[in-house]
């Protein structure tokens, strides 16, 4: 007689997560469908604020997919941002286009520039790669300022064209288009971190040399790296002659663009595709309420000790901080 043994199940498979997000896209398109339906019934403050909210959703998302997937750190943020801007306003003095053929060149024109870029300085590692990326952005200032058919150093001044059907408002339609700009961007980082891509850089920033010695192809996953993040930054800055109406050196390449393009992340976490989208929106929205309340000329100083203090207390951000929580609890 045989003993009935227990049949022991085996362990469910752990299903890897899918490249795309459908959760996303629907989340994005119902926020476009709400900006929609809101139409002349706000003041355009509130589309500009949230406008000025989600284009450093797509510069922090851009940055974090080379500096917090690979760990590479760039520092010339405001170069690319620049360059789609530029790229706008040199379309703009050439031919007449649709803003979002504009926006598609700009990505085009960064993405390559990015990969140039890739290219000369991939092979230098840690505050060498951050300090070539800075010269980078001194040496399109510098370019410019000095190229008149842009407007040089005296600025271009851009009229925001009148609104169609069914927008109520030319800042309506750039809140919207900004908003699609910034769904496309979390897709990407999501199809990125997901993928074999993903993997690759984050065994490139854990370590490099043993890395490439498994097999991993570090220098052209880099290099897709450098020109989507360069891509996604000069698409955040195409519009932007548009929101501004007046565009100068100073503007394009802003400090406070590159330091909040850096912070958000940051402060966010940059291990994940959501990290520098909370971080984009905690501490967007706050320099929004304190350019209201206090003084535009606080927001650096507010960016610099949250900063600090998530630097010294909480490196990896609110998604370390979340993931810490729900460790204590299981």
């Amino acid at each position: 007689m045989s003993a009935v043994l227990p049949s022991v199940a085996a362990p469910a498979a752990r299903r890897a997560p899918r490249p795309f997000s459908l959760p996303i896209l629907v989340v994005g398109l119902a926020l476009i469908a709400l900006e929609m339906a809101l139409g002349d019934k706000v003041s355009e403050y509130y589309f500009l604020a949230a406008y000025v909210i989600l284009q450093y959703v797509v510069l922090a998302t851009g940055w974090n997919i080379l500096g917090g997937y690979a760990g590479y750190v760039n520092f010339g943020t405001a170069g690319f941002f620049a360059v789609g801007c530029y790229t706008t306003i040199a379309l703009e003095n050439l031919v007449e286009l649709p803003l979002p053929v504009a926006i598609l060149a700009a990505g085009v024109v960064a993405g390559l520039l990015g990969l140039g870029t890739g290219f000369l300085t991939l092979r230098l590692r840690g505050v060498f790669f951050s300090i070539a990326t800075l010269a980078l952005a001194v040496v399109l200032q510098t370019l410019i300022v000095n190229w008149s058919f842009v407007g040089g150093a005296r600025g271009a001044y851009m009229l925001r064209p009148d609104a169609t059907a069914p927008f109520a408002s030319y800042v309506q339609y750039l809140l919207v288009v900004m908003t699609a700009l910034a769904i496309f961007a979390v897709l990407i980082a999501v199809a990125v971190e997901r993928s074999w891509v993903g993997m690759g850089l984050a065994a490139i920033r854990d370590d490099e040399l043993a890395a490439e010695a498994s097999g991993v192809p570090g220098l052209r996953l880099k290099l897709l790296a450098t020109t989507l993040c360069g891509a996604l930054m000069g698409m955040a800055g195409a519009p932007f002659p548009y929101f501004i109406t007046y565009v100068d050196p100073p503007s394009a390449f802003s400090l406070a663009i590159a330091v909040n393009a850096i912070a958000m992340p940051l402060i966010g976490g940059t291990a994940t595709w959501w990290g520098p989208v909370l971080g984009a929106i905690l501490l967007g929205a706050t320099q929004q309420v304190l350019t209201v309340t206090i003084s535009s000329a606080a927001n650096l100083l507010i960016v610099g000790i949250v900063l600090v203090v998530f630097v010294t207390v909480a490196p990896t951000g609110v998604v370390g901080l979340v993931r810490a929580w729900q460790g204590k609890r299981s």
